[in-house]
């Protein structure tokens, strides 16, 4: 699959406002190396130049006006790499074993050849001064709240990848988190998968150490219903592949609960 027609089948909704103008700046470069090679540029016709319709694109589905476009993988792809790129700077240096993570996340998800074509617009991103406040207003507004929360898991295992947290990078995906809209126990529910702090298993399932018996089954079933792999099942296999790592830390720290308290 070229370049052009990845980019152009894979997005929907994300082809547009703040994301959009981030995508086109990166592919401005690379769409006039097609055209200086004869290549068609996307979105135009073989016949001709022009901007017609890209055939390849993809419109999102129509929904209600109180509704959220149906997110394609590409706009989680895109998100993700957009954001990704904010973190990796965060602490002023682009670390190799976090490049590295993305790229090996990317391979494990989509395959080499996508993994390939995601990385030549993600050196382009990263060259950009983004706003995140806008990029995470436009997730917010347009990606579903699953998705958003496996974003978030992704985030912080890229934060972790070089073995060493900086403060800064907390702060953004902290910041991030409120920007897309997720609340604060989610936040901590997601951050504490990957740092070991106190009562973890806790701050998992979203409860405190002092809830009840019942009230610490209420909350795992409500958690494995919310990080469920089935809530993410629209972007396709590859995500709820993915999401699958949020679930079963959510089973184990449920049983690691049981094990302490000695109930079934």
């Amino acid at each position: 699959m070229s370049f052009a027609k990845w980019i152009g089948g894979a997005i929907g909704w994300s082809f547009g406002g703040p994301i959009g103008a981030i995508i086109g700046v990166a592919l401005g470069s690379f769409i006039d190396n097609l055209s200086d090679n004869g290549t068609p540029l996307l979105g135009e016709r073989q016949t001709g130049r022009g901007r017609n319709r890209d055939p390849y694109r993809q419109r999102p589905k129509q929904t209600r006006r109180d509704q959220r476009p149906q997110t394609q993988s590409g706009d989680f792809e895109v998100s993700l790499l957009i954001l990704a790129s904010i973190i990796i700077k965060a602490d002023g240096k682009q670390d190799q074993r976090e490049l590295d993570f993305v790229r090996q996340q990317f391979r494990n998800m989509y395959g080499a050849d996508r993994a390939n074509h995601a990385f030549e617009l993600f050196k382009r991103i990263s060259k950009q001064n983004i706003s995140m406040r806008q990029v995470c207003l436009q997730i917010k507004q347009m990606m579903d709240h699953a998705s958003r929360l496996q974003l978030l898991h992704f985030l912080f295992g890229i934060a972790k990848a070089d073995g060493h947290v900086a403060e800064i990078e907390i702060k953004q995906i902290y910041t991030m988190s409120g920007y897309l809209g997720i609340s604060r126990k989610d936040y901590e529910s997601i951050k504490a998968m990957f740092y070991d702090m106190t009562n973890n298993a806790y701050k998992i399932l979203e409860v405190d150490k002092t809830a009840s018996d019942d009230a610490v089954k209420s909350a795992y079933r409500k958690m494995a219903k919310k990080y469920h792999p089935d809530r993410v099942g629209h972007l396709g296999k590859e995500h709820q592949e993915g999401a699958e790592e949020k679930f079963r830390q959510v089973q184990e720290a449920y049983e690691h609960i049981q094990n302490e308290r000695g109930f079934k």
